[in-house]
């Protein structure tokens, strides 16, 4: 009985740790970041969502509650409200932290090691699961079978 008890409390936690984990970033942007103009806010808001956070690297900086996040959406709201385009807006946020600020960068020399690195990893798994079960398939030979003179010491011996 205090097993049950006890695993639905450890089921109660896990489910308030899940939405604790859904709420906080509703509340990654604050609300006196967000600019008058709904459409330009819409606009910083799909730019944000494009771009990661330099300090979780997971996430947008829409999405982060990172002061560093905070001062990038700050500064994109500062560019859009200046009136620039939204491709401007975001050239010049790359062209300061650089084509990793993108959550999705460009193909390009400079990037070609980070897009093919899930493919290298892929293989690399692959051909060590190929190693480890070739070497567990090859098993030690069976011994060669014994001659007749092997099996008649056997026999004198009373080993047969």
């Amino acid at each position: 009985m205090a097993r049950l008890r006890r695993e639905g409390v450890n089921r109660l936690l896990l489910v308030f740790t899940l939405l604790a984990g859904l709420i906080g970033p509703a509340f990654a942007v604050d609300p006196g970041e967000k600019l008058a103009d709904p459409a330009l806010e819409a606009r910083a808001r799909a730019i944000a969502a494009e771009l990661r956070c330099l300090v979780c690297q997971n996430q947008s900086i829409d999405d982060s509650d990172a002061p560093l996040a905070k001062d990038l959406r700050l500064l994109l709201r500062e560019r859009l409200r200046g009136g620039a385009s939204d491709v401007e807006a975001k050239a010049y946020i790359v062209a300061r932290y650089g084509d990793f600020v993108l959550l999705r960068p460009p193909l390009k020399p400079q990037t070609l090691l980070l897009w093919s690195a899930p493919i290298i990893a892929l293989c690399a798994g692959g051909f060590a699961l190929w190693r480890a079960f070739a070497r567990r398939g090859t098993k030690a030979q069976a011994p060669a079978p014994l001659s007749e003179a092997e099996k008649a010491k056997l026999r004198a011996l009373g080993l047969d």
